[in-house]
């Protein structure tokens, strides 16, 4: 169950969240919801602050209305600069949690500063097989509106061949079976031309 501050979570809701309502689908409310989800998923075991997880999560993509290459720099500056966490956090934590959400990015190839950062790092992975493809199409489609439909596959398949085969630039931090489970399916996927129709499916 979550634990979270009433106050902060009415901020965060009201305030954060709805800023992913003007990001492509790919980075949108329902992707900001999961790596929240997915978050509290990975605590057990975890000494950690509720209350700096809930924060890390919810502003870790809101960069990317500013700044895909740069979002999680941005991100982190954003957190920092929001002069309302200073009621519910000391100036160490929101250094920590600006630190978590700059240490995001999936092609980073050090392990994050803090365990926020692990925490995050690996609840945006989300690694659900089917839903990685559909997001990357909604990313494709969003972003190189000129492509033909054989465009599309191609980048894609590169894409995760680049970032999710037995060479690629992904690092798990933190155990997680489901992103596991998931990252063997899409290298299965990628190995026996699986991802193919699968991308179709969401063209």
């Amino acid at each position: 169950m979550w634990e979270i501050n009433l106050e902060l979570k009415e901020y965060i809701e009201q305030n954060i969240l709805p800023l992913y309502e003007a990001h492509d689908a790919a980075h949108g409310p329902e992707h900001v919801r999961t790596v929240l989800e997915n978050s509290f998923d990975l605590l057990d075991g975890l000494d950690v602050d509720q209350n700096m997880v809930y924060t890390v999560a919810a502003y870790h993509d809101v960069g990317v209305r500013v700044s895909r290459e740069r979002h999680e720099e941005i991100s982190g500056q954003w957190l920092w600069e929001d002069r309302e966490l200073e009621r519910w956090f000391t100036p160490e934590q929101r250094r920590t949690m600006r630190e978590a959400v700059e240490d995001h990015r999936a092609s980073r190839q050090e392990p994050p500063r803090n365990v926020y950062g692990r925490i995050v790092s690996e609840a945006d992975r989300d690694l659900d097989p089917e839903r990685v493809v559909r997001r990357m199409v909604e990313y494709s489609l969003a972003h190189r509106p000129q492509f033909t439909e054989e465009e599309h596959i191609e980048r894609i398949i590169d894409h995760v061949r680049d970032k999710y085969s037995e060479t690629g630039y992904l690092h798990l931090w933190l155990p997680c079976p489901r992103n596991e489970k998931g990252l063997a399916t899409l290298r299965e996927w990628l190995r026996t031309g699986e991802l193919e129709r699968r991308c179709r499916k969401y063209l």
